[in-house]
């Protein structure tokens, strides 16, 4: 059973519909006693970082999140769900995270330019390239260069390039998808990315249920 953590911000269902679509067991819930009896989490997120965080801990899921991943439950973050599970966030203030992953939520900087020279607008709303190497079972069935759709004004900076699985090019190289471990982390929007999104779900499902990613 995949859970999905309700905890009161928005594109729920988008993804609960995009996991089911893939043959996924799912159940969205917005009981912290629920993630005990998950075959993986999943933490979507929309919005500013620090509501997110405050809906999180309001929730009672910090506890439970934390103990489910240092379990080895896998665990996959969505979009600002990604960015949670980082130390801290600069948007808006400085606001703490889940501290899964070392490294910080940094805003794109200022006058980023394409390789035209054109200057790139924040955030950046759209579809971009996932480059990769081709050996995270996440991303099995998905060819480097493959495009996935994006919203967000902020990135992730890890400590560790290791825990780096997908690059992205946006005026700057960022991480748009991270793993450490039992953990894994998207920037862009699975349940909107078409064919690419739904093999990444499809991979998490059988992640999650201990079958071979393909």
């Amino acid at each position: 059973m995949i859970v999905i953590v309700d905890y009161g911000i928005g594109n729920l269902r988008s993804v609960e519909k995009a996991l089911q679509q893939v043959g996924g067991d799912v159940r969205l819930t917005a009981d912290p006693a629920a993630l005990a009896a998950a075959q993986g989490l999943v933490v979507p997120g929309v919005g500013a970082f620090g509501a997110c965080a405050r809906g999180l801990r309001r929730g009672g899921f910090e506890a439970p999140l934390l103990a489910a991943a240092r379990s080895g439950k896998p665990l996959l973050g969505i979009c600002v769900g990604m960015q949670l599970l980082f130390e801290e966030s600069e948007e808006m203030g400085r606001h703490a995270g889940l501290g899964l992953l070392p490294g910080r939520v940094l805003h794109f900087p200022t006058g980023m330019m394409d390789a035209r020279g054109q200057r790139l607008k924040t955030p950046q709303i759209g579809w971009n390239q996932l480059r990769h190497d081709g050996s995270d079972p996440l991303l099995a069935g998905v060819p480097s260069g493959s495009f996935a759709y994006f919203v967000h004004s902020y990135y992730c900076a890890p400590a560790d390039a290791a825990h780096v699985a997908a690059w992205t090019d946006y005026g700057i190289d960022y991480p748009s998808v991270v793993r450490r471990g039992n953990l894994w982390g998207v920037q862009f929007h699975p349940e909107k990315s078409q064919a690419v999104g739904m093999q990444i779900l499809r991979n998490f499902v059988a992640i999650a249920a201990g079958r071979r990613a393909g």
